[in-house]
C-alpha cells in the first residue's frame, strides 16, 4: 500500500527482456534503495514492484508481461525519469490517498494550461474507468495522489501545484504522453457492495450505474 506521495525522481538504468515477454527492469533510487532489501515493494510510476536486489542505489524488479501491457512502463527507456515512493509503514501520516499501486488502465495527456502558481492539465480517461472520477475526489496519476478538479465524459483535470510540477515527472510531461491512472479503490469497493446489494433485493433489478 502506498499514499502516492512521490520521495524521490528515479531513472531508468537499464531493461533486459526475460522469459517469455516479461522484462527486468533497472531503476536508478537512492533514497528508496536506502533502506530497502529483497522482497520490499517500491512504486515505480505507482506500478508496485517488488525488489529483486539493491546495489549502489540501483535496485532491480521483475515485470510481467500483464504489467507492460496494461501499464506505461512498457513505453520507459533508459534515462527516462520515473517517480518513486517506498510501501507506506504502519503509523505513517497518510499525507495523499491510499493507493494500491494496481494500475487500472492508461491516460493520456490532452492539455495543459499554465497559470501563475500552479498548472491545470487535462488527461483523456479510458471509458471503462470514467464512473469512478469524480469532481474533488481521488486519482493516481504515474503514482502521484492528485484531486480532480473537473470531470468531462472521457476526461478529467487536475491541478498542479509548483512542488509537484518540480518533484515529479509531471512536470515535463507533453501533450500525447501516456500516464498510468489508478482511481480510487473506494470507489469500486462501493460500486461491488452496492451491485450485490441491488441485485440480491427480492424484486429489484436495477442497474447499480444508475444509482446516483
Amino acid at each position: 500500500m502506498f499514499t502516492g506521495i512521490i520521495e524521490e525522481l528515479g531513472e531508468i538504468v537499464r531493461v533486459t527482456a526475460t522469459a517469455g515477454d516479461s522484462a527486468l527492469v533497472a531503476v536508478r533510487g537512492p533514497l528508496v534503495t536506502s533502506d530497502a532489501r529483497h522482497g520490499d515493494s517500491i512504486a515505480v510510476n505507482g506500478v508496485c514492484l517488488t525488489v529483486v536486489d539493491v546495489t549502489d542505489g540501483v535496485f532491480t524488479a521483475d515485470v510481467m508481461g500483464e504489467t507492460l501491457r496494461r501499464s506505461a512502463l512498457g513505453a520507459l527507456s533508459v534515462g527516462d525519469p520515473v517517480n518513486l515512493e517506498r510501501a507506506a509503514a504502519l503509523g505513517s501520516r497518510l499525507g495523499g490517498h491510499l493507493v494500491q499501486g494496481h494500475v487500472d488502465g492508461v491516460g493520456e495527456l490532452i492539455s495543459r494550461e499554465p497559470a501563475e502558481q500552479w498548472e491545470t492539465v487535462r488527461f483523456r480517461l479510458p471509458a471503462a474507468l470514467s464512473r469512478y472520477v469524480v469532481e474533488k475526489g481521488s486519482i493516481t496519476i504515474d503514482g502521484v495522489s492528485l484531486t480532480v478538479a473537473a470531470v468531462g465524459a472521457d476526461e478529467f483535470a487536475v491541478g498542479l501545484i509548483p512542488t509537484t510540477l518540480k518533484l515529479t515527472t509531471l512536470g515535463a510531461k507533453g501533450v500525447g504522453d501516456p500516464v498510468n491512472l489508478e482511481v480510487d479503490v473506494l470507489a469500486k469497493y462501493v460500486e461491488r457492495l452496492l451491485g450485490n446489494r441491488l441485485t440480491d433485493a427480492p424484486g429489484a433489478a436495477v442497474d447499480p450505474s444508475e444509482v446516483a
